[in-house]
């Protein structure tokens, strides 16, 4: 099978190379270590969370409206630890985008919606570098996705056609908004549909 015009990969970073950064199951975490309210902590998190996404406040200010609101017999440098070490690698798909970008010498641009902080820290952490050329976090281009700019600007930074363009998203929504700008989007759900979505795309590992 031959590659059909794909010259670049367009991927979500939380759910397909990594854990999520801070999702409701690390929030529940959060909340037993620290002896917190969950449902107060939820309802402030989605009422400034997209703010934060955004990169429109820091998060220092995020955790000052979440958390430190009040005082709390720890610091708030234990919290942001805490934070950070949620992220874990998934290291199948990690290994198999590097193969396959290594092969068909593929374009790589991160589209992800996460703070700056968070995104900096699993960048380091995770040597993000080495697999992607680029990173569109919602953060630094202030779009979040589904916000159908945040394509564009991917699209823009990469200097690339829509259908030159596999997208990998484990949120089926953010995959059909890209799929309306002709974009090649994939519903990640596992390593092995994926596989079988990009050999369609004449992206194989197999010889």
């Amino acid at each position: 099978m031959t590659n059909k015009n794909i010259s670049t990969l367009f991927l979500d970073v939380g759910g397909v190379l990594l854990t999520n950064g801070w999702d409701r199951k690390a929030r529940i975490l959060a909340v037993k270590k620290f002896n917190l309210d969950l449902e107060e902590i939820n309802e402030r998190h989605h009422l400034t969370f997209d703010t934060y996404e955004a990169g429109k406040l820091d998060l220092n200010e995020y955790l000052k409206r979440v958390v430190f609101f009040e005082k709390r017999n720890f610091s708030k440098e234990e919290f942001e630890n805490f934070m950070f070490t949620q992220s874990k690698a998934i290291p199948k798909m990690i290994s198999f985008i590097k193969e396959l970008k290594k092969k068909f010498h593929l374009k790589v641009t991160a589209v992800s919606n996460e703070g700056r902080e968070l995104t900096e820290y699993r960048i380091n952490q995770f040597n993000l570098n080495e697999i992607f050329d680029s990173f569109i976090a919602s953060s630094f281009v202030h779009f979040r996705k589904p916000d159908i700019d945040i394509y564009k600007v991917a699209l823009d930074v990469s200097q690339v056609k829509p259908h030159q363009v596999a997208y990998l998203d484990d949120r089926l929504m953010f995959v059909q908004v890209a799929n309306t700008l002709g974009i090649n989007g994939i519903h990640h759900t596992s390593l092995t549909s994926t596989k079988k979505h990009l050999e369609n795309l004449g992206l194989s590992l197999l010889k």
